[in-house]
């Protein structure tokens, strides 16, 4: 005959298992939350900051591929127009008006990332150092600050037509005196400049994240010798 069953043996469970079974209940959120911060942190490592090993060329180009232009340089600097008008009856000027206009002017440098490809770097292993070429500045239209003009206008009777003509006259002027003023090479050496020191931090901080440590940046632009 089978022995008895003691009340022990057919309790269902002891405190103890009791407490097992509620700590793996309570601990089953936290692992949860575990795994999804690190999902969260492989897909965010994954999207900004890997890089296939041993090509530091493709982790500076993930670097500029956030972005499709960058503004280097921008310069304030004021031009001066000036313009006459004359205004009469039978080709006789019986009113003549001169007006003088100092124009603030705004013009942005920047640079085209779109065209800078896998072509445009060059990585140098044995110095770590991380050579980029760069396509011509895009200069912007010149952005005349109409508000702060300061007009110095001359004549006896100038006329609404005649002023209406001599500040559009002014502004046109003040416009092409303004690209031509952007172009000069004084200030194109400084947005250049500025260009350079730009790409040189906007990469050199991925490449060490990258994991390449203290890596140097050369920049220069397209038909310019590497200093």
């Amino acid at each position: 005959m089978a022995d008895k069953l003691t009340s022990e043996e057919i309790r269902p469970d002891t405190p103890v298992q009791r407490q097992q079974s509620l700590a793996r209940v309570q601990a089953m959120p936290w692992l949860i939350v575990i795994v999804l911060l690190a999902a969260v942190a492989f897909l965010t490592w994954r999207a900004y900051f890997y890089s296939e090993e041993g090509d530091p060329v493709g982790s500076a180009m993930l670097a500029f591929e956030k972005q499709n232009s960058l503004n280097v340089f921008s310069s304030r600097f004021e031009v001066v127009a000036e313009s006459e008008d004359a205004r009469g009856v039978l080709g006789i000027d019986l009113l003549k008006s001169r007006q003088a206009t100092i124009l603030p002017a705004t013009v942005t440098y920047t640079l085209d990332l779109s065209h800078v490809g896998r072509d445009s770097f060059a990585w140098d292993a044995a110095n770590e150092t991380l050579d980029v070429v760069l396509p011509a500045l895009k200069i912007s239209r010149p952005n005349l600050d109409e508000a702060a003009a300061r007009e110095f206008t001359d004549g006896n009777w100038v006329t609404a037509g005649a002023q209406r003509a001599l500040s559009k006259n002014n502004s046109l002027q003040a416009e092409r005196k303004a690209a031509a003023f952007a172009k000069n090479p004084q200030v194109l050496a400084l947005a250049r400049q500025a260009a350079k020191e730009a790409v040189s931090q906007n990469l050199a901080i991925p490449m060490q994240v990258a994991g390449y440590g203290d890596v140097k940046v050369r920049v220069r632009f397209e038909g310019e010798k590497q200093s």
